[in-house]
């Protein structure tokens, strides 16, 4: 079983930046596709961006495209989400994600949360206007 957690949330200012980091530790990691995923207040879970194994393939919700960057280190494990130009509302407990199940080049099969199978628990990043 993997594990995953993640770090680097906190409170910034609009327009400032935030690191996010998910370290994995368990199964086999630089095989699996990975993404992370937000909650805000009041709304339901949704799709960040997503990473392939080799990092290949990247996919971003249209919210944060051009403004946050998905990177992963197979060496060290470790999942990222640099968030750039930060606005209230990206808002949100953001988690991280990966997925044990057969790969599908498609948007719509990373974006899906049914795709993964493991999940961290959680990191709080709030952005005051």
């Amino acid at each position: 079983q993997v594990q995953l957690v993640e770090s680097g949330g906190g409170l910034e200012q609009a327009g400032g930046s935030l690191r996010l980091s998910c370290a994995a530790s368990g199964r086999t990691f630089n095989t699996n596709i990975m993404a992370w995923f937000r909650q805000a207040p009041g709304k339901e879970r949704e799709f960040v961006a997503a990473i392939s194994g080799s990092g290949g393939r990247i996919y971003y919700a249209d919210s944060v495209k051009g403004r946050f960057t998905i990177s992963r280190d197979n060496a060290k494990n470790t999942l990222y989400l640099q968030m750039n130009s930060l606005k209230p509302e990206d808002t949100a407990v953001y988690y991280c994600a990966a997925s044990y199940r057969p790969s599908y080049p498609s948007a719509n099969y990373y974006g899906r949360e049914s795709t993964y199978t493991n999940w961290g628990q959680g990191t709080q990043v709030t952005v005051s206007s």
